[in-house]
């Protein structure tokens, strides 16, 4: 079957990603060139992209360092087939203060039209975790893979030395809605790979479920960073106590998916995002029914 982006929104987005990158404002996002597919960009983040903390600390809060990002300052793009929310700086969201949190550095909250998709592209030396929420979301790549992912699925590329590929939604008559989140690998240029795997969802009520780790024998799917991805859903009234697994170097973005929480005395609500460094644990209570995503990350990568 073959999909396509409308020629009217595929030319719009080319020349605007043609006149941004003459004029040269599009460099520290990272996207270099376009691909010679009519419906490709290629991503890629330049070298000298400085990593760090790159954002301002929540001035509100005074015991801990954090950063707080409420749903609606998020970057927000409507291409009539794509609609997406953009936590940090992508694409024409560019916000200096928010270009990532450590090395994490793209989490778009994306909704793709029925049967439409993201045309052939390529990525470079990135870590990209696709979290579908709902609908199904298919994957084809230049390594021949060719996958649907849905709901309870993690799928990752580790795009190292150079990847494309492309991603529709499968249906005609529904919405496929996912996160797209992209980490600076720990080691660059490695061999590119694919993986996915299915998830019991019922495994995180009330407790952690390891969704991303930096270890083929750990649970979820593992990447070349030493980073942990956390899913739970919680009931009401609820309370977990997240543990570092490297408090020394690491710090936690947390993204609230449904529902309302409080994470050290923090309140969340739906899509907000709560970063937090110089600390050991996270205090987590659920106001309300809650399903809640912990990306815990290094702030530095070196």
């Amino acid at each position: 079957m073959a999909y396509c982006i409308p020629n009217e929104i595929t030319m719009k987005r080319k020349e605007f990603l043609k006149k941004t990158i003459a004029g040269g404002s599009l460099s520290i996002l990272g996207i270099a060139t376009l691909a010679n597919n009519n419906n490709a960009e290629a991503h890629t983040i330049i070298e000298n992209e400085k990593l760090g903390y790159n954002h301002l600390p929540n001035k509100e809060y005074k015991t801990m360092n954090t950063v707080l990002h409420k749903a609606d300052t998020r970057g927000d793009a409507n291409h009539g087939w794509l609609q997406s929310k953009h936590s940090f700086s992508f694409a024409n969201y560019h916000n200096p203060e928010r270009m990532h949190f450590g090395v994490l550095r793209v989490l778009n909250d994306d909704i793709v039209a029925q049967g439409m998709g993201f045309g052939t592209h390529a990525h470079q030396n990135m870590e990209i975790i696709s979290i579908p929420m709902e609908g199904d979301l298919e994957h084809k790549d230049s390594m021949d893979n060719v996958a649907v992912i849905k709901s309870g699925d993690i799928q990752v590329l580790s795009a190292g030395t150079g990847i494309t590929h492309s991603e529709y939604n499968k249906n005609k008559d529904k919405e496929v809605k996912f996160l797209q989140i992209w980490v600076f690998p720990a080691t660059k240029n490695v061999t590119p790979r694919y993986d996915q795997i299915s998830l019991n969802v019922a495994d995180r009520k009330n407790k952690f479920q390891q969704v991303v780790s930096p270890n083929p024998e750990d649970s979820g799917v593992w990447i070349h960073q030493n980073a942990w991805f956390n899913m739970t859903n919680l009931s009401e009234g609820k309370e977990l106590t997240y543990q570092l697994n490297n408090p020394e170097k690491n710090g936690v973005y947390v993204f609230v998916l449904n529902g309302n929480t409080t994470i050290n005395n923090q309140p969340l609500n739906k899509r907000d995002g709560f970063g937090v460094w110089d600390i050991s644990e996270l205090d987590i209570k659920a106001d309300t029914d809650a399903e809640i995503l912990l990306i815990e990350i290094p702030m530095n990568n070196n």
